[in-house]
């Protein structure tokens, strides 16, 4: 199972970290899938932010680990990451057997 935390302040949310394997056994054809979609998501969302946008990031990546943090996110960064988050909530929704998200968003939008 891949767990999803955002990052979040009082006001908006900054960044996220993602573990584990959606996949249960390796073999798991939707989990593979699910793993696939969250995994090319996450890089999108991340290379967006630093690429394109512009905002600075701190981002690690190691087997089964990514956490990507913004220093000083812009209003387009704090969009791009809300439709991660969006996606991701999709995402658990439909395979809440292999993708889960845990608190961390405290904001509250405006």
């Amino acid at each position: 199972m891949t767990s999803v935390k955002f990052l979040a302040d009082e006001k908006r949310i900054y960044g996220f970290s993602l573990s584990g394997h959606c996949s249960k056994d390796g073999d798991d054809e939707i989990g593979k899938i699910v793993c696939a979609a969250v995994s090319s998501a996450a890089y999108m969302t991340a290379n967006t932010i630093t690429e394109i946008i512009g905002d600075e990031a701190a981002a690690s990546v190691d087997e089964a680990k990514m956490l990507f943090e913004v220093k000083n996110p812009s209003d387009s960064a704090v969009k791009v990451l809300e439709g991660f988050k969006l996606h991701l909530e999709e995402l658990s929704d439909q395979y809440s057997n292999n993708i889960r998200i845990y608190g961390g968003a405290k904001y509250v939008k405006d």
